[in-house]
C-alpha cells in the first residue's frame, strides 16, 4: 500500500470492494434508525420494516440522499442503540461495552466532511480502511500516517455522522490474534482547510441568493417611476399648450412645462411659445379661484343646513322636555306607578343633558361666526389714530399715578429715617451698630427709589413730548384738509367759468368718441397696460386687470370704448381653427401720424 493522499472514485470502490456481509451492515444501520441501503441505492433487506428504525424516534434516512449538509439527528441518550458485530471481507468489527460512556468528540467544525481515525492496527492498509468506511458513504480521499491513524474525507457532511458511529469498535484483521493485527477505533471530527473553504463558498452563495431574493422583493414593492418628460419641439409645445387649456390634463401639462423651463429650453426663438404657455397657466388661476369660491359657497350652504337642522332638533328636544315636565306635575304624576315615575324622571334627565349638549354646540357655531365677522371688519385710519392717542394718554396717566405713589413712598421713608434718628439719641450704645446698619439699608433703598423716580420722570417727559408731536401732526392734517377743500371749491368755480366761456368747445368735444372723464381714465389705463404687452392681450385679460381697480367695470363697456377709438387700439386675430384668439394692441403712435 502507498502512503499519502489518494482519490478513489465510487465506481472503483463498487468494482474492487464488494460487501462481504450485508446482513451485519444492515443490522447496524437498523440500530441507527436508518433504512438499510447499499452503495447503489438498492435496499439490502427486501423485507425491512420501517417501524424497527423508528423505535428510537428517528425517521429512516437514505445514505445516498443528495443534498448539502443533511445530517441525521443524534441518538437520544436515554435509549442507546444496541451495537452488534460487523463482518467485513478482510476484518471484523466488535462493538464496545454498552455500559461504557460514549466516546468523547471535539466541537464540530463548520462544514466538516473529514474525520480523524485513530487506534488502527499496525498492519492495517488503506484497502482495509476503505473497506470499513466506504459503507458510510463516498470516500474522496484517505491520508494515512506512518503511525496508527489516518484522515478520511467524505463527499457529504452526513457521512461523517455515520463514521462516528464506528468510534469505540475493536477491529481485528482476519482471524489473527496478533497485537499488530488488532486495535480500538477512535473516530472524531477533523478540521480541514478544504472543508472550511467549501463551507464558506456555500455560505457566500446562500448570502448572494438571499440578497437577490431581497432585491427582487424590494423591486416588486417599489413604486413605479414617473413617466419620462418628452423633449421640447414645436409639435410637443402645441400639444402642451392645448393640454394647459384642458382642466383634466392641466397637471400633466404644467409638469412638462416646468421640466422644460428647468432644462433651459427657453431661448429667443421659443420665448413667445413659452410666454403663451405661461399666460395659459396664469389664466388657470381664475378657474381655480372660481372653483375655490364654489367650494366655499357649498361649505357655507352646508353649514347653514347643519345649523337649521340642529335648531330644529333643539326645538323638538324642548318639546319633549316640556312633555316630561308637564307629566311631572301633580295633576298627572299621581296617576303613574312608582316604576313609571322613575322611568319618566330618568328620561327627563337624559333628554335635558342631550339638549344642553346640542345647545352648546349651536352656541359655539354662532360664536365662531361672530368672531369671523369681527375679524373681517376693517378699521379706519382716523380711528387708528384716535386709539393711538388714547393709548398714549392712558400711558401718561399711568406714569403720573406711578410718580405720585413713588413720591408718597419717598416721604414715608423720610419720615421713618427721622424717627430712627430721634430714637437713635435715646437708645443705648449697644444698639448703635444695628441702627447704623438699618440706616445704611434705608439710605440704599432711598437712593434706589430716587433713581427710579428720576427714570419715571424722564419717561413722563418723553411721553408728553410724543403727545405734543401727535397733537401738532393732527393740527397740520386738519389745516391741510381745509386747504384742500378750499382748492376744490376754487377749482370748481374756475371750471364753471371756463365752461360758460368755452361753450362752443363743448359741442366739438361732444362729437368726440370719448364722452366722459371716466372713459378718458379708462383709455389711459388701457393704453398703459397694452404698452407693457407689445404682443397684445385678450379683452378678458384687460378686464381682469381693470376689475382689480374698479369691480363695476364690465367687458362690454370696455370693448365698445376700444372699438370707438380705432386710431388708438387695433384688434388682431391670431391662431388657426380652434385656437383662434382675438387680441387688442396699442397703435396710438401710428394713429397720431394718421390724424
Amino acid at each position: 500500500s502507498t502512503e499519502g493522499s489518494r482519490n478513489l472514485s465510487l465506481d472503483s470502490i463498487l468494482m474492487g470492494l464488494p460487501m462481504s456481509d450485508p446482513t451485519a451492515w444492515a443490522t447496524a444501520m437498523n440500530n441507527l434508525g436508518m433504512a438499510p441501503m447499499g452503495m447503489t441505492g438498492q435496499p439490502l433487506l427486501p423485507d425491512f420494516d420501517p417501524a424497527l428504525g423508528m423505535m428510537t424516534g428517528i425517521p429512516p434516512i437514505n445514505p445516498m440522499m443528495p443534498g448539502l449538509g443533511i445530517v441525521p439527528p443524534p441518538i437520544p441518550p436515554d435509549m442507546p442503540a444496541v451495537k452488534e458485530i460487523i463482518h467485513c471481507k478482510s476484518c471484523t468489527l466488535f462493538p464496545p461495552n454498552p455500559h461504557l460512556p460514549p466516546p468523547a468528540t471535539r466541537e464540530r467544525p463548520p462544514g466538516c466532511k473529514t474525520v480523524f481515525v485513530g487506534g488502527l492496527p499496525e498492519n492495517g492498509t488503506e484497502q482495509i480502511i476503505m473497506e470499513v468506511f466506504e459503507q458510510c458513504g463516498e470516500v474522496i480521499a484517505i491520508r494515512k500516517s506512518k503511525k496508527n491513524f489516518c484522515h478520511i474525507r467524505f463527499a457529504e457532511e452526513f457521512m461523517v455522522d455515520k463514521a462516528l458511529y464506528l468510534s469505540g469498535y475493536r477491529i481485528r484483521l482476519g482471524s489473527s490474534t496478533d497485537k499488530k493485527d488488532t486495535g480500538r477505533l477512535h473516530v472524531d471530527f477533523a478540521q480541514a482547510r478544504d472543508d472550511l473553504y467549501e463551507w464558506e463558498c456555500k455560505q457566500r452563495m446562500l448570502a448572494r441568493e438571499e440578497r437577490h431574493r431581497r432585491r427582487l422583493a424590494e423591486e416588486r414593492f417599489r413604486p413605479p417611476s414617473p413617466p419620462p418628460v418628452v423633449h421640447y419641439s414645436d409639435h410637443e409645445c402645441s400639444v402642451v399648450a392645448e393640454k394647459l387649456k384642458d382642466d383634466t390634463k392641466f397637471s400633466e401639462a404644467i409638469q412638462t412645462l416646468l421640466t422644460w423651463i428647468e432644462r433651459g429650453e427657453v431661448n429667443r426663438r421659443t420665448a413667445n411659445n413659452f410666454y403663451s404657455m405661461i399666460q395659459s397657466a396664469n389664466s388657470h388661476i381664475r378657474r381655480l379661484v372660481n372653483e375655490k369660491a364654489a367650494h366655499e359657497k357649498e361649505m357655507e350652504e352646508a353649514k347653514e343646513k347643519f345649523k337649521l337642522a340642529l335648531s330644529g332638533i333643539l326645538v323638538q328636544f324642548e318639546q319633549i322636555v316640556a312633555v316630561y315636565h308637564s307629566a311631572s306635575k301633580q295633576k298627572a304624576w299621581d296617576h303613574f306607578t312608582k316604576a313609571q315615575r322613575k322611568n319618566i324622571s330618568v328620561w327627563c334627565k337624559q333628554a335635558e343633558e342631550i339638549r344642553n349638549i346640542h345647545n352648546d354646540e349651536l352656541m359655539g357655531i354662532r360664536r365662531e361666526e361672530e368672531m369671523e365677522m369681527s375679524d373681517e371688519e376693517i378699521e379706519d385710519p382716523s380711528e387708528m389714530k384716535e386709539t393711538e392717542e388714547s393709548a398714549l394718554v392712558s400711558q401718561v396717566e399711568a406714569l403720573k399715578e406711578e410718580n405720585d405713589s413713588l413720591r408718597w413712598q419717598l416721604d414715608a421713608y423720610r419720615n421713618e429715617v427721622e424717627l430712627l434718628k430721634q430714637e437713635q439719641g435715646k437708645a443705648s450704645r449697644d444698639e448703635d451698630t444695628t441702627k447704623e446698619q438699618q440706616m445704611k439699608l434705608l439710605q440704599q433703598a432711598l437712593q434706589g427709589m430716587q433713581k427710579h423716580l428720576l427714570k419715571v420722570q424722564e419717561e413722563y417727559k418723553k411721553r408728553e413730548a410724543e403727545l405734543e408731536k401727535v397733537k401738532e401732526d393732527k393740527l397740520k392734517i386738519e389745516t391741510l384738509l381745509e386747504n384742500l377743500k378750499e382748492q376744490e371749491s376754487s377749482t370748481s368755480r374756475v371750471c364753471a367759468c371756463s365752461q360758460e366761456k368755452e361753450y362752443p368747445m363743448e359741442k366739438t368735444l361732444s362729437n368726440s368718441p370719448v364722452k366722459s372723464e371716466r372713459e378718458v381714465l379708462l383709455v389711459g389705463i388701457i393704453s398703459t397696460f397694452l404698452h407693457v404687452h407689445p404682443f397684445g392681450a385678450s379683452i378678458e385679460y384687460i378686464c381682469s386687470y381693470l376689475q382689480r381697480l374698479d369691480s363695476k367695470i364690465c367687458t362690454a363697456e370696455v370693448e365698445v370704448l376700444m372699438t370707438r377709438l380705432q386710431n388708438t387700439f387695433r384688434q388682431e386675430l391670431s391662431g388657426v381653427g380652434a385656437s383662434l384668439e382675438k387680441r387688442w394692441k396699442f397703435c396710438g403712435f401710428d394713429g397720431l401720424k394718421m390724424t
